[in-house]
């Protein structure tokens, strides 16, 4: 099966999501629409990541919530003509739990820039079969906690900048990618894979720019008992589509039909 996560939602404004869990807010007015509710999440969004890092080289490190561009961009990408990276390659919007410290990609990263992806909850796309044994059209599903708190995902992120130009004219852009592991259970059952979930507990090891990263949060398997999920209108499948509706329980499959 192909990686994920590709698509997820996030309502949570980046000034009470900093507010609640005592980091620092670096988001809000950062960008046009920073603290937007967006129902369908894409690749190439920019969205509000959760780091810690330090504002003097001494002091203690602090969180921050800090808005990056969803696909990873490795800091020895070229740069295109317009300045901006060439978009030659795989978009790095996942990042397998297996590979991020090896991977040329994602093992500078795992070392010292790790994050947390905080959505209100993610999409998944069931392959249905006709019977025939013949791959028909495929069932969207939410998965989402069931207590309405967001899901905050392991990730990665990267400051790339534009060689050859001044440092003080060189616009560096953050990017970052979401970390997969082996879906348990019956979310296995929609997809193979799942975004990593990161209990609060775990959060300030995660993240901890000071010391590498700690493999046993890669290994172990994910903490599942709090998700629940459902199945979704196929309106989601459209990226112009954003709104609640899109987090609504689905409709008979015949009623989807004529949405679309």
């Amino acid at each position: 099966m192909e990686v994920m996560c590709g698509r997820f939602a996030v309502t949570t404004d980046p000034a009470k999501l900093a507010e609640k869990i005592k980091a620092i807010d670096e988001a809000t007015g950062a960008a046009p629409n920073a603290g937007a509710p967006n129902y369908n999440v894409a690749p190439t969004a920019t969205i509000a990541t959760v780091v810690t890092r330090h504002a003097e080289p001494d002091d203690d490190p602090t969180r921050r919530v800090r808005l990056m561009r969803w696909g990873l961009i490795p800091p020895w990408a070229k740069a295109g003509s317009d300045g901006a990276p060439e978009g030659k390659g795989p978009l790095l919007i996942n990042a397998r739990a297996e590979k991020v410290t090896s991977s040329p990609a994602f093992r500078s990263s795992a070392k010292s820039k790790r994050c947390l992806i905080p959505m209100d909850g993610y999409y998944e796309w069931r392959v249905n079969s006709d019977g025939a044994g013949k791959k028909s059209r495929k069932t969207p599903f939410f998965m989402y906690r069931e207590d309405g708190e967001p899901l905050f995902m392991a990730g990665l992120w990267s400051v790339w900048k534009p060689k050859g130009k001044p440092a003080k004219d060189a616009q560096p852009l953050l990017s970052c990618t979401i970390i997969t592991t082996d879906a348990p259970g019956e979310l296995a059952e929609i997809h193979d894979r799942m975004p990593l979930v990161v209990p609060e507990r775990d959060w300030d090891r995660w993240l901890d720019p000071d010391a590498g990263i700690d493999e046993k949060l890669l290994t172990r398997p994910p903490d599942v008992g709090a998700i629940r999920m459902r199945e979704v209108s196929m309106l989601v499948n459209n990226v112009r589509n954003n709104g609640p509706e899109l987090l609504e329980p689905a409709e008979p499959q015949h009623e989807q039909m004529k949405l679309l």
